[in-house]
């Protein structure tokens, strides 16, 4: 499985980004998809994630402002970023846990929320 992130960028305070992270290879080997960020000096932490299901899960720091979805025909998972604040500038990476419990990660795309 391949992950290619894009959507990054600069946005000011208040404002809104979509996040999109296109899968390839084998597909059908993926069980969960998530975004995770890791802001300098930090570790990697989870922010958003999503199963093949539909159940979606979040870090209690952007709910209600972030939401997670799956597009299967496109083998796509997007985060729409909405309200964003200084603190939620990091580098983004979209992961993906295939059959065996692996993960795989995209490399990371740049959010920079200027205040």
């Amino acid at each position: 499985v391949q992950l290619q992130a894009s959507g990054g960028g600069l946005v000011q305070a208040g404002g809104s980004l979509r996040l999109s992270c296109a899968a390839s290879g084998s597909i059908f080997s993926i069980n969960n998809m998530g975004w995770y960020r890791q802001a300098p000096g930090k570790q990697r932490d989870l922010v958003a994630g999503i199963t093949r299901a539909g159940t979606t899960n979040y870090a209690d720091s952007v709910k209600g402002r972030f939401t997670i979805s799956w597009d299967n025909a496109k083998n796509t998972v997007y985060l729409q970023m909405n309200s964003l604040k200084s603190e939620d500038t990091a580098v983004y990476y979209c992961n993906a846990v295939v059959l065996g419990g692996m993960a795989r990660w995209g490399k990371g795309t740049q959010v920079t929320v200027s205040s």
